[in-house]
């Protein structure tokens, strides 16, 4: 049948289907943008924002552990056509508070289902459409969608689970352990002396805020990690805001700002990684010393190999100073009753662990995909730009960006397929795919370890699609040179391949 777009919520069994030109999977940062973008660059479009979850979000409605906040910039990490007028760095009740404005102004929410998870996709070369199979989380029935166009924005990680290694004797250990993507109502750390295990920004969040609470809160870390301690407060908005000036050029301004900082910033850890880190070292070593600097807040590896964590108001680094959190460097030889032993040889006392390890990798929702009747090995296909891949057509997966705001590649994007669905409409086509242009190019992995390596990735990099040399054939996470060139992609360049002349879908 054709798309109801003004009803709120889907229904029907198995033996209904609802077409829409779009359908969205996720309704988190990349999926409202996507959602935005649809509804002003491509008016025509009817188009239904699938979401497992309660209600939109994604990171910022399942992670619930104190202090839970960006760990990059609103004037980047926001919409480009949404201002925002916050401190930098913002708590997650914050962003969800902003994404509801977003969708209220929008009118996005008729667009959206929630509940929805998503347990099969299939594409079809004698329809030219993809068939999506839903089950709602409320009434349990399964529901049928189909599609011209699959835009994938449910990110990159399980939002279910987290990652915690299987470390000896940890079912010998008599206390709590939590991992902070599944934080409970009741942690149970009043007076209690709790170890977070890891170095991230999660750990460096968790640490000031539940300081206070305990009797005292160890960072156990097998490597330390680069953090950038400064004021939550940007003193250009600041200015602009005390003379008057608008808010949508202020967060234009600002942005541009910011992201040419960071360009600068990027291409300097590249170019002078020495000078950059003591940079970074002298930052942290103003708070908390020399010698604790050496021991426990200097990586072996240099800048922006792994994400830097903005540290705001030095939260983490004036809790350790006040002596409410101190830092351990080593590796972890097994759980005991009462705590953690070290490769050292000493027992890390613990009530309470909390394992801020990192993610589970997710590649696609971990959604079953078939093209004419064949599963979809991800690991198998090419990426075009971190976004399509061979073999699979009318698909594209948001990916952002791991030196700069997630979601200035998801506006990108946006903008790309907005483009590609005209075009598409343009040439009287309902299919593309791309492929090389030189068959049998050699295959590397998704990304390269030595260009960026967090564990996450190093994890699962046999699931991730392949790269290759050309530039086109990758996922370059240089923002400052894609800015430039996705508007510039030549939708007819040889890489893509187009084909089925363009149908109005009939009623079933």
């Amino acid at each position: 049948m054709v798309a109801d777009r003004d009803r709120p919520q889907g229904g029907g069994g198995m033996g209904s289907v609802e077409h829409f030109d779009v359908v969205v999977v996720g309704a988190g940062i990349s999926g409202i943008g996507a959602a935005y973008h649809l509804t002003h660059q491509s008016p025509g479009k009817s188009f239904v924002v699938l979401e497992a979850l309660e209600s939109f979000g994604g990171t910022w409605l399942t992670h619930k552990y104190p202090g839970i906040r960006s760990d990059s910039d609103l004037y980047t990490f926001g919409y480009r056509f949404k201002p925002w007028v916050g401190p930098p760095i913002a708590t997650a009740a914050e962003i969800l508070s902003y994404m509801g404005e977003v969708i209220a102004e929008n009118d996005l929410a008729r667009h959206i289902r929630y509940r929805h998870r998503i347990i099969g996709a299939s594409w079809s070369s004698e329809t030219n459409l993809w068939t999506v199979e839903a089950v709602r989380g409320d009434t349990g029935e399964t529901l049928r969608f189909t599609a011209g166009f699959l835009w994938m924005c449910q990110g990159y990680y399980r939002h279910d689970t987290g990652y915690t290694p299987d470390w000896p004797g940890l079912s010998d250990f008599k206390g709590k352990v939590i991992h902070p993507q599944t934080w409970p109502d009741d942690p149970g750390i009043a007076g209690k002396k709790v170890v977070v295990i890891g170095s991230g920004a999660t750990a460096a969040t968790l640490i000031p805020n539940i300081a206070d609470d305990c009797a005292h809160v160890t960072m156990l870390q097998r490597s330390p990690t680069y953090f950038f301690p400064g004021r939550n407060v940007d003193e250009l908005a600041d200015t602009l805001r005390q003379l008057q000036i608008d808010e949508t050029w202020i967060h234009e301004i600002v942005r541009r700002k910011r992201l040419h900082d960071g360009a600068l910033f990027t291409r300097r850890s590249f170019e002078e990684p020495e000078a950059v880190k003591q940079e970074l070292l002298a930052g942290v070593t103003a708070l908390v010393g020399p010698e604790l600097t050496a021991e426990h807040f200097t990586p072996r590896y240099r800048p922006w190999r792994q994400r830097i964590a903005f540290v705001p108001d030095a939260d983490l680094f004036r809790a350790v100073a006040a002596g409410k959190a101190s830092v351990v460097t080593d590796e972890i030889e097994r759980f005991e009753a009462d705590g953690i032993r070290l490769k050292s040889g000493k027992l890390l006392e613990a009530d309470v662990v909390i394992t801020a390890t990192g993610f589970e990798l997710s590649v696609m929702g971990d959604i079953p995909f078939s093209v004419d009747g064949r599963p979809v090995d991800w690991g198998d296909t090419l990426t075009y730009r971190g976004m399509m891949f061979t073999g699979v057509p009318n698909l594209v997966w948001v990916f952002g960006y791991f030196r700069a705001s997630w979601t200035l590649r998801a506006d990108l994007i946006a903008d790309f397929v907005c483009r590609l669905l005209a075009h598409m409409d343009d040439k009287g086509v309902s299919k593309v795919m791309v492929e090389p242009a030189e068959p049998g190019v050699p295959r590397l992995s998704w990304i390269d370890p030595e260009n960026f390596n967090p564990g996450y990735l190093m994890r699962g990099l046999d699931k991730l699609p392949k790269r290759a040399d050309a530039p086109e054939w990758q996922h370059s996470q240089d923002y400052w040179g894609e800015k430039d060139v996705f508007p510039l992609i030549d939708l007819d360049a040889p890489e893509f391949a187009y084909g089925g002349a363009r149908v109005k879908q009939a009623a079933e």
